[in-house]
């Protein structure tokens, strides 16, 4: 016994005198994170693996004071060095091109040259919008060609609803004018059942600045029979923690549920998951036969806990993977406040989650609801992110519109990464600029950022505004050329489609009234954010426009003119008081 421990002791002895030196360090990206997990390999320690800490820290006793170290992680590129064990190593791991995607802040147009200007950021409730810097006039002879990504969300009108019904100022970056005229787009007779897009556009005169145009652009999307509507398989993710505790949250999502389990076929495929304290799947795949069993488990939800809303995502999308259909419409429906509190929490970290799991072929669409807490931000970055769409519910009848009324172009997608170009005849037009398509403050800070395409559903029209100053010269036929790119979900291709842009003017009091109406919200939209091009335009030249657009006894465009005389009311109250006092 005393023999073994002599020779025990001798090797430990052996050992400490052979490490006479320490390799210290750290490692990081080339973000600046620090990189866990880093497998270090060190020449004269063969094949003997070391990894890097949670902090991104390492330490390696050495026999020698120099020696060549091997480094690897998935998703960077290897690393060889001679490190010196009397330097503290800063070593930085270049991200593959893969990699480096999934943290690419990504851009809703490709505007050339934008500012960073201040806005006024909301603060209130605890809810939370993305920062967005509006686009200004850009000269054609500099920059003759522009893009913008086109998408079928219309989160920002019902939720500027909401503010304006509760009597509240609306928060600036709560206003996407894009959102808003996406919400009007069904108004529009879309009968173009072919497998490509078609277009119409139109020039007229601007409201605002009476020196200038308005180029209006109308994208009519591929309408699918519905015969022809390939079966769904659908998961939806619902949030049935302590926040949703409120009759506009939980008790508003059952009942949209349920009216979109109304339209279920035989064919479709339907999942439930709950997050809520716990994970829990509620109901695994079931036909859209079994309608009772479904609404069964609709009812039966109740709000409690916190929101672990980074595994419930996992949960819901392996699911989804679990009963894919090929060549089927393969569906995660997250809804919710956007209050996730235990997990990843932060817009970037639940958008790097997102990227990873759109690859499968499984698109995310977001239903936002409740107020308070509202998470705007997080909600529209996992749909982007996620290769889908996003709207948000403040009523009954808004769940109706979007789940039941547009069950196709919200659930169905035609094509995706979907970008119009437009490039404008510089002798016609002097400078442009794009109304909406607004870009994050982030994203303009990121030189990396690019512009991502969005997902168009079925039937879907998308409109477009550009203010335009024309030349001094006889203004040309044709002032600009327009192309449409997108991924053909009808259809395994790539498709690139080209439409002339005639100058063909109208006064704005001859265009139909659902163009004006269009241009009613850019105002509108305009007028909420305080918009610097619109500054002498008021509320009382807003009404005047809407009510030649709007049709009193059409429900949807009744409440459009009741939001802005509401808003006329709540932004300008002494012109009510004097008005009152002249009366």
């Amino acid at each position: 016994m005393n023999r073994l421990f002599i020779i025990l002791s001798l090797l430990l002895y052996t050992t400490t005198i052979g490490a006479q030196y320490y390799l210290r360090g750290e490692i990081k990206d080339n973000r600046g994170k620090k990189l866990e997990g880093v497998t270090i390999q060190i020449k004269s320690k063969g094949i003997i693996p070391f990894y890097s800490g949670k902090d991104g820290d390492f330490g390696i006793p050495l026999n020698k004071s120099e020696d060549s170290i091997y480094l690897s992680l998935a998703g960077y590129e290897n690393a060889r060095l001679l490190a010196n064990t009397n330097l503290f190593q800063q070593i930085v791991l270049e991200m593959l091109p893969s990699t480096a995607r999934l943290y690419q802040k990504n851009l809703s147009s490709d505007i050339t040259n934008l500012k960073r200007e201040e806005t006024m950021q909301y603060v209130g409730m605890g809810e939370s919008y993305s920062g967005l810097i509006e686009n200004g006039f850009i000269k054609t002879d500099q920059y003759p060609q522009t893009g913008f990504s086109l998408n079928i969300d219309k989160a920002a009108y019902s939720n500027i609803r909401r503010f304006l019904t509760n009597e509240m100022f609306v928060p600036l970056d709560a206003v996407r004018t894009e959102e808003m005229l996406n919400y009007f787009s069904f108004e529009h007779p879309n009968k173009n059942t072919t497998p490509q897009f078609s277009m119409e556009s139109m020039v007229t005169d601007c409201p605002w600045n009476s020196n200038n145009k308005l180029i209006l652009v109308k994208a009519f999307a591929p309408k699918l029979n519905l015969e022809k509507i390939p079966p769904s398989n659908l998961v939806f993710l619902i949030d049935v923690s302590g926040s949703m505790d409120h009759p506009n949250r939980l008790p508003l999502l059952q009942s949209a549920f349920k009216l979109l389990t109304a339209n279920l076929r035989n064919i479709d495929t339907i999942s439930i998951v709950t997050y809520g304290g716990n994970v829990s799947i509620a109901l695994y795949p079931t036909s859209g036969a079994d309608k009772q069993a479904i609404n069964t488990v609709i009812d039966s939800l109740s709000a409690n806990g916190d929101t672990p809303g980074e595994n419930a995502i996992k949960v819901a999308y392996n699911l989804a993977k679990g009963s894919f259909i090929q060549g089927g419409n393969n569906r995660v429906i997250l809804a919710t406040d956007g209050d996730f509190n235990v997990g990843q929490r932060t817009e970037k970290e639940l958008e790097d989650l997102i990227v990873n799991y759109k690859e499968y072929g499984i698109s995310l669409t977001c239903l936002g609801v409740g107020m308070g807490n509202y998470k705007d931000s997080k909600l529209e970055t996992l749909s982007k992110k996620g290769n889908g769409n996003f709207a948000y519910i403040d009523q009954v009848a808004e769940a109706e519109k979007i789940l039941v009324k547009e069950f196709t172009s919200t659930l169905f997608s035609v094509a995706k990464n979907t970008i119009l170009q437009i490039e404008f005849n510089k002798e016609a037009v002097l400078s442009y600029r794009l109304i909406g398509f607004d870009n994050k403050k982030d994203a303009i800070a990121d030189s990396s950022a690019k512009l991502l395409g969005g997902e168009i559903g079925s039937g879907h029209v998308s409109l477009a505004l550009f203010e335009i100053e024309l030349g001094n010269k006889e203004v040309l036929h044709k002032i600009a050329e327009i192309k449409i790119a997108y991924e053909s979900a009808i259809t395994p291709s790539s498709e690139v489609q080209t439409f002339p842009l005639e100058n063909n003017y109208q006064p704005i009091h001859l265009v139909d009234s659902a163009s004006r109406r269009a241009i009613a919200i850019a105002a509108y939209a305009g007028m909420l954010r305080k918009s610097r091009f619109l500054k002498d335009f008021t509320y009382s030249n807003l009404v005047s426009l809407a009510l030649t657009a709007c049709n009193p006894q059409h429900l949807v465009q009744n409440e459009l003119l009741y939001l802005i005389q509401k808003a006329d009311k709540l932004y300008n109250p002494s012109t009510k008081r004097k008005k009152n006092r002249n009366n």
